[in-house]
Order: C-alpha cells, then structure tokens, then sequence
C-alpha cells in the first residue's frame, strides 16, 4: 500500500468515527423523546389514556342527564296534551 491509500483510509476511518458519534448523540436524543411521548400518552393523572377514560366518563354521564331532560320534557308536554283533551 502506498501513502496516499494509508491516508485516505485513516481519513476514511475518521470520518466513519465521527459519523458513529453523531449517530450516538441522535440516539439518545430519539431516547429522549420517545420517552416524554410515553409519559404523554401513559401518565395515569395527565395521559392521553387518562383524558380519553375521563371523556368517555363525562359522555356517559351528559347521555344520561339529556336522556332525563329529554323524557321529562315529554312527560310535560304529554301532560299538557292529556289536559287540553
């Protein structure tokens, strides 16, 4: 092997090294992330789950709340009806 080739490949081998490197810190930042995206979506308090359980609780709830309104709304208005007959 001449000179030059030596050269080239510990120019070659540095390169790979640095861009190893760089993989590595891009790795732990993805780490990061998707751990803040797993504390996001499964914190019992604050979650995506949590809100979603929260919401579905509520929906229930507001059904059966409209659904009362709504039967006494026509029990009056069968009241009136019977009356006026």
């Amino acid at each position: 092997m001449s000179n030059n080739e030596i050269l080239e490949l510990k120019a070659a081998i540095m390169e790979l090294t640095v861009n190893i490197k760089h993989m590595d810190t891009k790795q732990d930042e993805m780490l990061q992330d998707v751990k803040s995206i797993k504390e996001a979506i499964y914190n019992p308090e604050t979650g995506l789950y949590a809100r979603v359980r929260d919401l579905e609780q509520w929906q229930s709830s507001m059904s059966r709340v409209i659904w009362t309104v709504g039967l006494g709304f026509a029990g009056l208005i069968a009241k009136a009806i019977i009356e006026v007959i």
